[in-house]
C-alpha cells in the first residue's frame, strides 16, 4: 500500500503542475489497487477539490487567471455537472471514451506549436457556454473535474496561453467537482476508509506541483509535462482500468 501513496503523490504533483485536479489519474490508480467502483468516483472528486484548490491559488498568485472566460464556462458547467453526478454509466464505457479523448491533445501538444501572443483570439460567449455545459455534464457523469478536456479545447481555440489555461482549468475543476459531488449525494455515496490519508498525500503532492508549475516551470516544460500526464492517463484508462 506504500507504493499506492507514492504514486498518488506523483499523480497529484504532475496534474497540479498544469492546473489539473488529477481525477483521471486517481481513477486509474484506484482501479489498479482494486478499490470498489462505488467508492472511486466520489473519492476522485473529493481529491480533485483539494488539489485543484491549491493549484488555482498558485496560478492566481502568478496573475494568470482569466475571470472573463471562466464565468461563462462555469455558469454552464456547474448545473450540468450536478445533473451528470446523478447519472450512472458503466465504467468500461466511460473509461474508453475518456481514454480516446485524451489522445487528441497529446497530438496537439507534441506536434503543433502554441499560439504566439499576436495569434490569441477573443472568446465567443455562445461557444464558451456550450463548451462549459458539455464538459460539465461529462465531468459529473464520469467523476472528473473536466480540466483535462477543457485545457486542450481552449488552447486549440487560442483563447488562452498555457498558464492562463492552467489557472482557468484549476478553478473549473474545483467548481465542477463540487457540483458533481452534490449530484452524487442525492444518490448516496461512500468513501474509502483511508480517505483522510489520501487527502493528505494528494494535497502535499498538489501543493508542490502547483508551486513549481505556476511559478517555476516555463511554457515549454508545462507543455511537455501535460503531454506526459495525458499519455499516462490515457493508457491507464484504456488498458488497465478494470
Amino acid at each position: 500500500m506504500e507504493l499506492f501513496y507514492v504514486i498518488l503523490f506523483i499523480v497529484a504533483f504532475l496534474y497540479a503542475s498544469v492546473g489539473h485536479g488529477g481525477a483521471s489519474g486517481y481513477l486509474a490508480l484506484m482501479a489498479i489497487y482494486g478499490i470498489a467502483p462505488e467508492e472511486m468516483k466520489p473519492t476522485a472528486l473529493l481529491l480533485n477539490l483539494f488539489v485543484s484548490a491549491v493549484s488555482f491559488s498558485q496560478y492566481y498568485r502568478g496573475n494568470y487567471f482569466r475571470k472573463d472566460l471562466f464565468i461563462p464556462l462555469a455558469l454552464a458547467s456547474i448545473p450540468m455537472a450536478f445533473v451528470g453526478g446523478m447519472i450512472d454509466i458503466e465504467a468500461n464505457i466511460y473509461k474508453k471514451i475518456l481514454g480516446l479523448l485524451l489522445l487528441l491533445p497529446i497530438i496537439r501538444f507534441v506536434f503543433f506549436r502554441n499560439p504566439e501572443p499576436g495569434e490569441m483570439r477573443s472568446y465567443k460567449l455562445v461557444p464558451a457556454l456550450l463548451i462549459g455545459g458539455s464538459i460539465g455534464l461529462l465531468s459529473g457523469m464520469i467523476g472528473i473535474g473536466g480540466g483535462i478536456i477543457l485545457s486542450p479545447v481552449i488552447l486549440l481555440l487560442k483563447w488562452t496561453d498555457q498558464k492562463q489555461t492552467a489557472a482557468i482549468s484549476a478553478i473549473f475543476i474545483f467548481v465542477n467537482s463540487l457540483a458533481g459531488l452534490a449530484g452524487q449525494f442525492t444518490q448516496g455515496i461512500q468513501f474509502n476508509n483511508h480517505m483522510f490519508a489520501y487527502v493528505l498525500v494528494a494535497f502535499a503532492g498538489g501543493s508542490f506541483g502547483a508551486y513549481f508549475g505556476a511559478l517555476k516551470f516555463n511554457q515549454r516544460v508545462l507543455k511537455q509535462v501535460l503531454a506526459g500526464v495525458l499519455l499516462v492517463a490515457s493508457y491507464k484508462l484504456l488498458f488497465t482500468y478494470a
